[in-house]
């Protein structure tokens, strides 16, 4: 097992879910899709996050295609596992099958319920003791539901978690706050990985404020992994040209509710998937919408064109 430090960077892209035409996890597919996202130079896969349909899939079908995934990956990068769930029984008996089946670590948002912050930090504390020395990573995603997290509240978590090793920043706005656990740790304290999420529409930003890398997804992962190496060489203006390049077409993925979508239907295009099929509850895709992501990417490809010229 490679198991989570928070030293991690570069790119632990969330990983699509492969169903067949009929809506059935699809596990020939998934090898496909997990050598695909590799040869695409991603730095670990996380499996089973909200891009990739885990409150549609079954416990059962959770665990095969996690097992699917380890076994393809074979030790070659981390994998972590999305293991949120209503109760602690549900997380903890996930979170321990991955890991002996050679995850990395799971990633856990808290419950959008807790009132106030002494309430997370108790949940917190009782999932760090639940899941031993299994390493975790701290969703702060306020804007799908869960409680607010305060840099000051990420920084008692971290003192009472020491299983929890990295956050997945995805606070919006959010660059102070990455700015102000960065300084928490110039004056002392226990040093987090930090990998930002939000289909990357910030990161260049994030990275120049003190991420080490992306926890997130998009069709086209090649360019979240040059952006995360161009700003580790130093190289923030050339990061943030390529960046600007696949903006428009970022920004339609991040749609609520069609963005999955768009992304499967892309990643269909381009080969990494067999089948586009999302789980209903789901919309699909129009004439007028397909004829829109048809024009981005058409533009896309001009545009890269012209900037290697």
């Amino acid at each position: 097992m490679v198991a989570l430090t928070g030293r991690e960077t570069g790119v632990l892209v969330i990983a699509a879910t492969p169903f067949d035409a009929s809506g059935a996890l699809d596990l020939p597919a998934t090898d496909r899709l997990v050598e695909w996202y590799l040869e695409k130079g991603v730095s670990g896969l996380t499996i089973l996050g909200q891009m990739g349909e885990a409150a549609k899939l079954t416990s059962e079908e959770q665990l095969v295609f996690a097992r699917r995934v380890l076994a393809r990956v074979a030790g070659r990068v981390p994998v972590v596992v999305g293991a949120t769930a209503p109760g602690f029984a549900a997380i903890t008996a996930l979170a321990r099958a991955v890991a002996e089946a050679g995850a990395a670590g799971v990633m856990v948002a808290p419950p959008g319920n807790l009132r106030g912050d002494e309430a997370v930090l108790a949940w917190c504390a009782e999932l760090d003791r639940g899941l031993g020395e299994i390493p975790w990573v701290l969703q702060d995603f306020p804007l799908a539901g869960g409680p607010p997290l305060s840099a000051a509240l990420i920084r008692r978590i971290a003192e009472v978690c020491p299983a929890m090793v990295t956050l997945k920043h995805e606070d919006w706005p959010g660059l102070d706050k990455i700015t102000a656990l960065r300084a928490q740790e110039a004056a002392g304290a226990r040093r987090l990985g930090i990998l930002v999420g939000n289909g990357g529409v910030f990161l260049p930003l994030e990275l120049l404020r003190g991420a080490d890398g992306a926890m997130t997804g998009f069709a086209f992962p090649e360019m979240l992994v040059d952006v995360c190496r161009l700003v580790a060489e130093g190289r923030a203006e050339a990061a943030l040209d390529l960046f600007d390049l696949y903006l428009p077409l970022l920004r339609y993925e991040q749609q609520p509710g069609i963005g999955l979508v768009v992304r499967k239907w892309i990643l269909h295009r381009r080969g990494a998937l067999a089948d586009p099929f999302v789980r209903p509850p789901s919309p699909r895709l129009t004439a007028e919408t397909r004829a829109e992501v048809e024009l981005l990417l058409a533009r896309l490809e001009r545009r890269l064109a012209a900037a290697h010229g």
